[in-house]
């Protein structure tokens, strides 16, 4: 055989190989990093998705949890691990607006991932401490213009999502309220019970007991239907301010390069996944909407949210 010929047979040879690879996939475990701690919404959307594509694709789906820097620790290894389908990611709103917020992002959700699905999504509720005599969106921005920058809002964190809601909120309703940045959710919670700030924007999860209990007023939630979470509550939209959409929302991905193959597969896998009751039930339980996204929808739907935090982020400034 000519060196032609050999050359021609090991071409094939590899494209009949990685062939087979893809039809048999999943061969082996298959790894989902989630960027933050154990327990957070993230990494129980893995977990539940996990077990089902266990069940349903003949390998195991392993949960690793690595937090740190707004989940971007994890999403650079992810990033950088090889093009097989054999690590994904639990994408979120969070590396999109790290990568806005940061002077040199070394991870773009939109250029470094294949989109899988989009899974579930929170929003983020407004509540106000009871003395401030507001009980509605409209009577907060009367408030907030009677008294500019002399309401707060506190924020789990510069450039974390509640935080650039409660921007977005400010540039749509012409207010001045000024953020107050914590380390966490819990912190601006502890000062907004105690009344030394006025309002906030946070995950469900964290408020709504305080909203129940009358401790808080729930005024409205983020995205632009309602939550399950907290199907009494209007949204922002509903409230006055036509077209407010925010979510904290979390889907699979890949790293960029991972043959359509495998992508379409899981895809398959964990859009069925979410539309089991078995695998919706616990995710609604813990304040989660199930809101599937196959990949060419997914990858529109991040760079509508790239655009729109791109936005927020310029009109308020806040580029380090």
């Amino acid at each position: 055989m000519t060196r032609v010929g050999w050359i021609c047979c090991a071409w094939l040879a590899l494209l009949v190989g990685a062939a087979q690879s893809q039809s048999d996939y999943p061969s082996r475990p298959v790894h989902i990093v989630v960027g933050f701690g154990p327990g957070s919404a993230a990494d129980l959307t893995a977990r539940v998705l996990a077990q089902r594509l266990t069940k349903t694709l003949g390998q195991t789906f392993i949960v690793e949890v690595k937090p740190g820097g707004g989940s971007t620790v994890a999403a650079e290894q992810v990033a950088r691990a090889p093009k097989d389908g054999y690590t994904l990611f639990i994408g979120t709103v969070a590396v999109i607006i790290n990568g806005l917020v940061q002077p040199n992002p070394r991870v773009n959700l939109a250029k470094d991932f294949e989109p899988i699905a989009l899974a579930t999504s929170s929003p983020n509720i407004l509540v106000a401490n009871p003395a401030t005599g507001v009980s509605n969106v409209k009577e907060l921005i009367a408030l907030a213009k009677a008294k500019p920058g002399q309401l707060n809002f506190g924020t789990s964190g510069f450039g974390t999502s509640p935080h650039l809601t409660g921007e977005l909120f400010n540039i749509m309703a012409g207010t001045k309220i000024v953020s107050v940045h914590y380390p966490g959710s819990a912190q601006a919670l502890t000062d907004v019970l105690a009344g030394r700030v006025q309002a906030m924007f946070s995950p469900a999860s964290t408020v709504l007991a305080h909203v129940e209990s009358g401790e808080l007023r729930g005024l409205a939630t983020s995205e632009l239907t309602r939550t399950s979470a907290a199907p009494n509550l209007p949204t922002v939209a509903e409230s006055g301010l036509p077209d407010f959409d925010t979510s904290l929302w979390f889907g699979v991905v890949a790293p960029v390069g991972t043959p359509r193959a495998i992508v379409d597969k899981l895809a398959g896998a964990v859009i069925e996944a979410l539309h089991n009751e078995d695998v919706a039930k616990p995710l609604r339980a813990a304040g989660l909407d199930i809101r599937t996204k196959a990949p060419k929808e997914f990858a529109a739907y991040i760079d509508s949210e790239t655009k729109k935090y791109s936005d927020v982020v310029a009109a308020a400034g806040l580029r380090k």
